[in-house]
């Protein structure tokens, strides 16, 4: 048996990232003792209608985020705890709503800082309705082999060091969290463990007292003593050893009470707890404590140091007695282990995974990521830019000075072309209907394709074709491209002709040519194309996305990585665009009907459907 909870308890907890790391922990007590989870909902608005992965040994169970506890509980009936993993300001109102819930039965509260009138106005709802409030400030409870509410008695490995997958004789209640899990510890070293723990929490006025737990571990056969750790400060071990003294008890108590130290401390210091305070004429003093739990007939170490021994002799005297049976010994090796997670067991070279992406540019496992090699602060601090990141990720190296220049330039020249183009107008559009950036961004770069920005790609790709097969045969070239492809991508312009050149065209070439030691003969192949070209029509020039083309593939960029720079270059002018008419508040974009051709038939009469019969 136990108290409080047992293998069918079930829980819902109220709250979000704690409560979260709760029920994982919980998961594993489930796993350790072979029992379902415990934990069958989450009551967090903000994340309503989410589900919460929690593992189950090697299994995944998918848990519900609920708005409220209402439909948390009608969807799961077997709910019968609640714990409270919220704020101070929310916490009274959800341990409130859970008490009067009719199918929860314990309110468990790990909440700090919960006004005393709170905790004394739960309390009275508790009693009121014959439910369990406990808490505030409690770290759990924990039921050996049965049932684990919150993360009470630690990580996994010391969840069976304190043999606490199986019950044991010994019922503890403390105040303190961290000595709850520390008292285990000594009452499966020197006993045969526990069978309850219930940490109560180290408020003043804590929603539930040492006696009415006392009570419960008396009616329960399987508990026969009681570590009970209290502090200085309240007035609960005095009404423990009120209790004890009242009538002959089943169960053995052993009482620790901690704060002697307070004696050579000021009076009414407060150390620790909210409740660790020392009143007046030393009422509340770890000291009386003591003693008037020892005048009751409890056993009472002078300090902490010396409960192994108490338990270690009420072990061995109620076994002599008869009372206890001594559990035979387990073998940590049946019992269970965490499954390990994949990069634990590769790193341990006991399994080969085959990778599911492969990289080669970059890697953020250290400290800061690195860009072949490069950590990116690095390159920072020693004067690097844009065009070189862009170098190292892309072309897998790290360009020269020369080549960086040229990669700037081209992103520069290139980083928007006005509101007029498909792109930037896709952009606009989506802007003025409200649209956040990175959708409406989105938008414009759909539209890169083929007849806009794609002829960096192809003009890239066929002009260094023809560099490289048709040398010295342009016509032979251009034939070639009008039966297999069509026009020539990158020559052509709408409005720039040989009498309206496109400046950007101009200077590009004039730069790369003049300014650097780059060898271009894709470039110069381009650009004799040209001359051929025009001399059939004026504005069939080479255009600023056959330029880039060529000039990239002499930069040693192959030809299907060139529409990243017209992707990357354009990108900071959509995103302009999109600044530029959030800031003016632009309206809903319709277009007018002057600007539409109506190519449809006048209005007429709809035929009617209806058979003679029917009419």
């Amino acid at each position: 048996m136990s108290i409080l909870v047992n293998k069918n308890s079930r829980a819902v907890i109220i709250g979000g990232r704690a409560g979260l790391n709760a029920a994982k922990r919980m998961a594993e007590f489930d796993f350790l003792c072979d029992k379902p989870l415990t934990v069958q909902a989450f009551v967090y608005p903000p994340e309503q209608g989410q589900q919460k992965e929690i593992y189950h040994g090697a299994r995944i169970e998918n848990i519900a985020v609920y708005s409220s506890l209402e439909p948390a509980l009608s969807e799961n009936p077997d709910i019968d705890v609640a714990l409270i993993y919220i704020g101070a300001e929310r916490a009274y109102d959800a341990a409130k709503q859970a008490l009067e819930a009719d199918n929860i039965r314990l309110v468990s509260m790990i909440t700090e800082g919960v006004p005393e009138r709170d905790s004394k106005r739960l309390a009275k709802i508790a009693q009121e309705k014959g439910k369990i409030f406990n808490g505030p400030s409690s770290i759990g409870i924990l039921s050996a082999g049965m049932c684990r509410l919150g993360v009470i008695g630690g990580e996994f490995n010391n969840l069976k060091k304190c043999l606490l997958y199986r019950p044991g004789s010994f019922g503890v209640i403390t105040k303190s969290g961290g000595l709850s899990n520390e008292t285990m510890w000594l009452c499966a070293q020197n006993g045969d463990g526990i069978s309850t723990t219930v940490s109560i929490g180290g408020d003043a006025y804590p929603g539930t007292d040492f006696v009415t737990y006392l009570e419960m571990f008396e009616n329960d056969p399987e508990t026969k003593a009681v570590v009970l750790v209290g502090e200085v400060g309240g007035s609960l071990e005095e009404e423990a050893a009120e209790w004890l003294k009242k009538e002959k008890r089943r169960i053995r108590l052993i009482a620790v009470v901690g704060g002697t130290c307070q004696e050579v401390l000021p009076q009414g210091m407060k150390f620790g707890h909210a409740g660790a305070k020392e009143g007046k004429g030393h009422s509340g003093s770890a000291r009386s404590k003591m003693e008037k739990l020892a005048e009751a007939g409890a056993l009472v170490p002078d300090t902490f140091g010396g409960l192994s021994k108490c338990i270690k002799q009420v072990y061995e005297e109620l076994k002599a007695e008869g009372i206890i049976q001594p559990e035979p010994e387990v073998d940590d090796a049946v019992l269970p282990e965490l499954p390990k997670r994949v990069q634990e067991v590769m790193k341990e070279g006991e399994v080969v995974v085959e990778p599911l992406v492969r990289t080669t540019i970059a890697d953020d496992r250290g400290e800061e990521p690195r860009y072949m090699g490069y950590p990116a602060s690095e390159l920072c601090k020693n004067g690097y830019g844009i065009e070189h990141t862009i170098g190292l990720l892309w072309g897998k190296r790290l360009p020269s000075d020369e080549e960086a220049e040229i990669i700037k330039r081209i992103i520069m020249i290139s980083a928007d072309h006005g509101p007029a183009v498909s792109g930037a107008f896709g952009t606009i559009i989506a802007s003025c209907a409200g649209i956040d950036m990175p959708q409406a961004v989105s938008a414009g770069m759909t539209m890169i394709g083929p007849r806009f920005g794609g002829a960096v790609t192809d003009a890239g790709k066929y002009f260094k074709m023809g560099a490289e097969e048709y040398p010295n045969d342009i016509p032979g070239f251009l034939a070639w491209m009008k039966k297999n492809v069509g026009p020539v991508p990158g020559i052509g312009h709408r409005v720039k002709s040989v009498k309206n050149p496109d400046q950007r065209v101009k200077y590009l070439v004039d730069y790369v040519k003049n300014h650097t030691n780059l060898h271009t003969p894709v470039l110069n192949f381009a650009l004799e194309v040209e001359k051929v070209t025009t001399s059939k029509k004026g504005n069939l020039i080479l255009n600023v996305d056959g330029t880039m083309g060529c000039i990239l593939v002499d930069l040693g960029y192959p030809s299907h990585t060139l529409n990243g720079f017209f992707v990357l270059a354009r990108t900071i002018g959509m995103i302009g665009h999109w600044i530029d008419q959030k800031e003016q508040n632009s309206r809903l974009i319709r277009l007018y009907d002057y600007l539409i051709n109506y190519a449809v038939k006048d209005e007429r009469e709809v035929p009617n459907m209806m058979t003679k019969e029917e009419a």
